[in-house]
This record gives structure tokens, C-alpha cells and sequence, in this order.
């Protein structure tokens, strides 16, 4: 007879209790993928575009296409996925320098930005050329004290001088609701009314294929993420994207290579069919990443731990924050994630200085592609009130699993 612990006992109620929301997350994976596929069938994507060129990247086919498939998925005029993006803050930073110029305005519409854009913006460092070095201004709208946005305040914030508002999709490291799209339109909206020639950019991170449309559909100008997060599959190797308007992605190129190469230039290093293939699985990664979520979310909200976004709540993005209230349990739930990952299993997290990072962090993340947090992972800033936030998770097994070995760990079950 096979008994079962309590940890899995409780994990098997929590999954049965969530077969509604599972079946209605499988629905959108097929809505989102029958775009992706009708994406590459109208513009004929073919083993040919796999080949790659060398040296300065010029006239590359594949290259190309990618970019003309990506925009078109993102509902943008144009696109440019790029290996030599390191990370998503790497695109954002492009994004954001090839905007604004000085004397500009910057205005940060959801409350302060994920850590490492503090030092692209200028709130943390001295003389690395960022933002403020360059004197390009900064401003940001708190949240309210329910950590939502505040809307009263969003529609009389923009001034002439106002060049772009930064709208992060994502909660980051904080904790608030992540926007939803609807959400992103009404911001766009009420700063359109308010200056026409503002650039509303969206830091994309974590949220793409989230919903049906990305916010390039419903008015974003320019949105910027990484491709070893939701839009890589799992298995784009490196790199980060930018879509929106044709000028401003080109704008954006011009401060990744330089002005006069712009988008032009870049070899791809024959990684052309990894990134086709990462987005034509991203639809079913993030669905199972999102399945992840709500499983993560029911079982600490029914031991007691404050969590967000709650169990039943619609996914804004792929993150689930978990409130464990000390870091010995922080750093015993990401031991326990690493233990149950499939590589580096045999590794202690410990905590340690990131670049970027003002916290200590502690991270669990045993992922085939360094860094890419996409199958299941969990970190967290070493400070108060010690959450752990979860990302990713390639089929929701895997985190039932992991969250068992995690319930066990913490002395929970």
C-alpha cells in the first residue's frame, strides 16, 4: 500500500480543486498558438530560414523574418530579436536610450521599477552613464496603499515635457497586482489624452503570451523583453526583443549596435531555428507555468501564507509571490526548488550580492539555460518581509512536485 504524505495529500485536493481553471488555461494555449501558427504559415517560414550569415550580419534572411513573425504576434509595426540583447534589462535600457534625449522627462507610472533598472535610470550609482548622467529627468507615481494604480493622479501626471511613461507589466519585486492588459490600455489611453507625442513603453517581462494580446495591440508604443523568459520557449539560448513602432525599435537598434547599422547589422551565431521553435512552444510554456502559478498559490494560501496574486485570480503574468515571513524559510523554500530541479539539484543556494540587485538574493533556478528562470524557479531579495517570488515551470508536474518537496522542507505538512 502506498501512503501518502500530507504534502501530497494536500497538493492532489489542490490540483482537483483547480481542473476548471486548468481547462480554461489550456483554451487560451490553443488560441494563442493557432495565432503563432498562422503567423508563420502567412509569412512562409521554412527550414531556409534557419541558415545564418557571419561577420556583420547583413542581409540575413532568417534574421529578417523572425522579426516580421515577432511583430506581427505582438501586434506592432515592426520588431527586432536580437542574441546580443544580454537580458531584458539590457532591450528595456536600449529602448529607454533610444528615446530620450536631455531635458527629457521619464515617468514611471506604476510605482518604482524592478531593481535593475535603478541603475540605468540613475536612483543607485554615480558616473555609469545612465539616465540622469545624461540629464534625462525622472519621476514616478506611487502606487496607493492597496498597492493598485492610482488612476486619480495617472490622469493629470503627464507634462509637455513628459517623453516617455515606463509602465512594468510585471509586480517585480513588489507587492502589487501585475497589470493586465485592460489595465495597459487604460493607462496608454489617459496619457494620450493628456500628451499625443508621449511614448508609452511597457516593460514586457514575464508577461507575454499571459493573455491574448500584448500591449503593442492595444496602444504601447514600444515594449521591450528578454527571450530566455516567456517568448524563448525554454530554449532560445541568449537574448532579448523590442516591438512597436518602426521608429523607435530603430532607435532602439541604434544604441545596441550604432547609429547608421541600427537594426541592419548582427549575426544571429545559427541560433535562427532555436528562437522560431522557443516561440512556437512559448504558448504552451507560459499555460504551464500559469497552471504552476494557481497550484502555488492554493496550497500557501490554505496553510496561511498571504500570496499573490490569489489562487483564483485571472494571471497577469508568470510570477507567484509567496509572503514566508523570515529568511530562514525563504532560504529552505528555494533549497528545496533547487533540490527538485533537473540541473544543479545537488547545489545549496546562498544568498549573495547580484549585479543589479540592491538585496542580497537568494535563488533557486537549476534551468538548462542560465539565468532563464523558465522552468520552475523561486528567488528573493533577502529583506523584510522575506517573499519568495516563483517563475515558470515547464509542464505544472514538475512545481507539484518541487512544492512537495518545499511543504516538507519548511516544516509545513
Amino acid at each position: 500500500m502506498i501512503h501518502m504524505s500530507n504534502a501530497s495529500a494536500q497538493l492532489q485536493s489542490a490540483e482537483n480543486i483547480l481542473t476548471p481553471i486548468f481547462s480554461k488555461i489550456d483554451a487560451q494555449v490553443k488560441e494563442n498558438l493557432r495565432q503563432v501558427l498562422r503567423v508563420f504559415r502567412h509569412h512562409r517560414v521554412g527550414t531556409h530560414h534557419f541558415a545564418s550569415v557571419s561577420g556583420y550580419g547583413h542581409d540575413d534572411l532568417g534574421r529578417q523574418v523572425l522579426d516580421q513573425v515577432f511583430a506581427e504576434i505582438m501586434g506592432a509595426e515592426a520588431a527586432a530579436v536580437r542574441v546580443q540583447f544580454v537580458s531584458g534589462t539590457h532591450a528595456i535600457a536600449c529602448a529607454l536610450f533610444g528615446v530620450l534625449r536631455p531635458g527629457d522627462e521619464m515617468l514611471a507610472v506604476a510605482g518604482a521599477p524592478y531593481d535593475t533598472l535603478e541603475e540605468v535610470i540613475g536612483l543607485r550609482g554615480q558616473g555609469q552613464g545612465s539616465l540622469t548622467d545624461f540629464g534625462i529627468h525622472y519621476r514616478q507615481l506611487e502606487l496607493t496603499s492597496e498597492g493598485m494604480m492610482d488612476w486619480k493622479a495617472l490622469a493629470q501626471s503627464v507634462q509637455p515635457h513628459t517623453r516617455l511613461v515606463h509602465i512594468q507589466r510585471s509586480c517585480g519585486y513588489a507587492w502589487r497586482p501585475s497589470l493586465s492588459i485592460q489595465d495597459i490600455e487604460k493607462i496608454v489611453s489617459l496619457v494620450k489624452q493628456q500628451n499625443p507625442t508621449t511614448v508609452c513603453f511597457v516593460d514586457n517581462c514575464y508577461g507575454e503570451f499571459v493573455e491574448t494580446q500584448e500591449p503593442t495591440a492595444v496602444g504601447a508604443d514600444l515594449i521591450a523583453g528578454s527571450l530566455i523568459k516567456n517568448p524563448g520557449g525554454t530554449i532560445a539560448t541568449a537574448g532579448g526583443y523590442i516591438a512597436g513602432r518602426a521608429d523607435l525599435v530603430e532607435a532602439a537598434c541604434n544604441r545596441l549596435t550604432s547609429p547608421g547599422i541600427g537594426s541592419h547589422g548582427g549575426a544571429t551565431f545559427d541560433q535562427h531555428r532555436l528562437l522560431f521553435q522557443g516561440l512556437f512552444l512559448a504558448p504552451q510554456m507560459v499555460g504551464e507555468a500559469m497552471k504552476g502559478n494557481h497550484l502555488t498559490a492554493l496550497v500557501f494560501q490554505q496553510l496561511g501564507y498571504p500570496v499573490n496574486p490569489l489562487p483564483e485570480a485571472p494571471r497577469r503574468d508568470v510570477i507567484q509571490a509567496i509572503k514566508l515571513g523570515s529568511p530562514e524559510k525563504l532560504k529552505a523554500f528555494c533549497r528545496a526548488i533547487q533540490q527538485n530541479s533537473p540541473v544543479g539539484a545537488y547545489l545549496d543556494p546562498v544568498p549573495g550580492e547580484m549585479p543589479g540587485y540592491e538585496s542580497e538574493l537568494v535563488m533557486a533556478g537549476g534551468t538548462f539555460i542560465d539565468g532563464s528562470t523558465s522552468e520552475f524557479s523561486a528567488d528573493g531579495p533577502l529583506r523584510e518581509p522575506y517573499i519568495a517570488f516563483c517563475q515558470g515551470g515547464t509542464h505544472w508536474t514538475h512545481v507539484a512536485i518541487a512544492l512537495e518537496a518545499a511543504l516538507e522542507t519548511i516544516g509545513l505538512a
